[in-house]
C-alpha cells in the first residue's frame, strides 16, 4: 500500500505539472498544432505511459502492470471513436484550427474530473455491490454489438441536440465573435461564446463515451489506482493524438469492429466470473492487442474504398 501511495504522488506531480505547463508555458497563445509536433507529443505520453507501467512493474507486481496496459490501450482505442465525434463537432461549427488546442485542452481537464468521478462511483458501487458487474459486463456486451451494427453518422445536427438546446435556454449566448474567449461582454452583461459551446458539446461527448470505457476497465481491474491512472494517461495523450490523425482517422475503418470485439470480450469475461471461470490478465492483454493490432494493419492492407 505504501509504494502505491508513493506512484500515486508521482502520478499527481506528473499531471498536474504538465498540465500547469502546457497552458501556462507552451501554448499560452492560440496556435495552429502541427503533425510533427503532434507525433513528438503523442511519442512523449505513449513514452510517459510506458515508464509508468514499468514503475508498476518494478515496485508492485507483474499482473497489476499488466493490467495497468491492458486498461491504458483499451482506452486508447476506445478515445479514437470520441475524437472521430470531436472532430465533427469542429467541422460542423468551422471552428478555426488554432482554436482546436484550447477546447481540446478545457475538455480533457474536464475528463478528468468526470471520469474521476465515475471511477470512484462505480469501485465504491462495485465494493458494496459486486452483481454490479455483471451489469457493466451485460451492458459491453449489448453496446459491443450495437457498434457492430450501427453505422457512424456523417452529418450530424449538433443546434437540434438536447445539450445545445438546454444551453441556449438557460445561458445568454453571443453569436458576435468569441475571439478565443469563453465568456464576453456585451451590454454590461456576460454571455457565452460559441468556443464555450463547443466545449459543453465536447465534455457531454466524452461523457458518454466514458460510459463505455470506464466499464470495460472494470473488467480488467477493480483497484482504483489502475482504472485512474490508466484512464487519465490515455486522455491525456489524446489531444496529440486528435492532431496526428484527424487526417487519417477514416483510414482505419476496420477499428470500429475491434472495438466492437473488445466490448464484446471484456462483457463476457465479466460475465463468465459467475461460473467461477477466471482469464488471467496476461491471455487478455494479448487478446485485446491482437483484435487492435489485426484492424490496424487489415485497414493499412485493405483500405476503403471512396
Amino acid at each position: 500500500m505504501e509504494i502505491q501511495s508513493y506512484l500515486s504522488m508521482v502520478f499527481a506531480v506528473i499531471i498536474l505539472g504538465f498540465l500547469v505547463l502546457d497552458l501556462g508555458y507552451f501554448n499560452r497563445r492560440a496556435h495552429r498544432i502541427s503533425a510533427t509536433s503532434a507525433f513528438w507529443q503523442s511519442v512523449f505520453w505513449i513514452a510517459l505511459s510506458l515508464g509508468f507501467a514499468s514503475l508498476i512493474f518494478l515496485f508492485m507486481d507483474k499482473v497489476t502492470a499488466i493490467e495497468f496496459l491492458s486498461a491504458y490501450v483499451t482506452e486508447k482505442m476506445l478515445s479514437v471513436d470520441n475524437l472521430f465525434v470531436i472532430l465533427l463537432i469542429f467541422n460542423y461549427f468551422k471552428l478555426e484550427e488554432k482554436y482546436f488546442h484550447r477546447v481540446l485542452f478545457w475538455g480533457i481537464l474536464g475528463a478528468i474530473v468526470f471520469r474521476g468521478i465515475f471511477i470512484f462511483l462505480g469501485a465504491y458501487a462495485v465494493e458494496k455491490f459486486h452483481f454490479i458487474l455483471y451489469i457493466f459486463g451485460a451492458l459491453l456486451i449489448y453496446t459491443g454489438l450495437e457498434l457492430l451494427r450501427g453505422k457512424r453518422e456523417h452529418h450530424a445536427n449538433f443546434h437540434q441536440g438536447r445539450v445545445f438546446r438546454l444551453a441556449k435556454r438557460y445561458l445568454p449566448f453571443t453569436e458576435n465573435p468569441h475571439g478565443g474567449k469563453f465568456f464576453v461582454r456585451e451590454n454590461g452583461k456576460i454571455h457565452a461564446t460559441l468556443l464555450f459551446m463547443i466545449i459543453l458539446l465536447v465534455e457531454s461527448t466524452d461523457i458518454i463515451f466514458a460510459v463505455d470505457s470506464i466499464p470495460a476497465a472494470f473488467a480488467i481491474s477493480q483497484s482504483v489506482f489502475i482504472l485512474f491512472t490508466s484512464n487519465i494517461f490515455a486522455v491525456m495523450g489524446l489531444r496529440a493524438l486528435f492532431f496526428l490523425i484527424e487526417n487519417v482517422v477514416y483510414k482505419f475503418h476496420h477499428l470500429q469492429k475491434a472495438l466492437s470485439f473488445v466490448l464484446v470480450y471484456v462483457g463476457g469475461k465479466m460475465l463468465i466470473d459467475i461460473f467461477g471461470i477466471h482469464i488471467s490478465s496476461f491471455l487478455s492483454f494479448g487478446i485485446i492487442m491482437s483484435a487492435f493490432g489485426i484492424a490496424i494493419v487489415a485497414s493499412l492492407l485493405f483500405p476503403k474504398k471512396i
